[in-house]
């Protein structure tokens, strides 16, 4: 199982309660990526990154089938929540919160 300790406080600051598991699924999700402090960070500026994570993360691991349009507003919207981080938002919370958005935390935790 995924130790997600090192994110939750991130997380609760911006999310409407805690989910430890939907959050340990998102960091075993990642993996490696983490460990590498780039991958670990979602550039909310950087339009091919906001991209991926609407094809990877958004159509691909929880398989929504929203429009772009609504993919991309949910995303800005993640991206507007997380404006205090500054430049780099932690790719865990962003993850958790755009599940969150969707209703999609219990699916990740189950």
């Amino acid at each position: 199982m995924a130790d997600a300790s090192k994110y939750a406080d991130n997380v609760k600051k911006y999310a409407n309660g805690y989910n430890q598991a939907a959050a340990e699924k998102i960091v075993g999700h990642l993996g490696i990526a983490l460990r590498n402090r780039d991958s670990s960070l979602v550039s909310c500026s950087d339009e091919t990154e906001l991209q991926r994570v609407r094809e990877k993360w958004c159509r691909g691991k929880l398989s929504l089938a929203h429009t772009n349009d609504e993919l991309d507003a949910a995303i800005a919207s993640v991206c507007e929540k997380l404006k205090p981080e500054g430049g780099n938002k932690s790719r865990v919370t962003f993850y958790y919160l755009l599940a969150e958005h969707f209703g999609k935390l219990d699916a990740l935790a189950g």
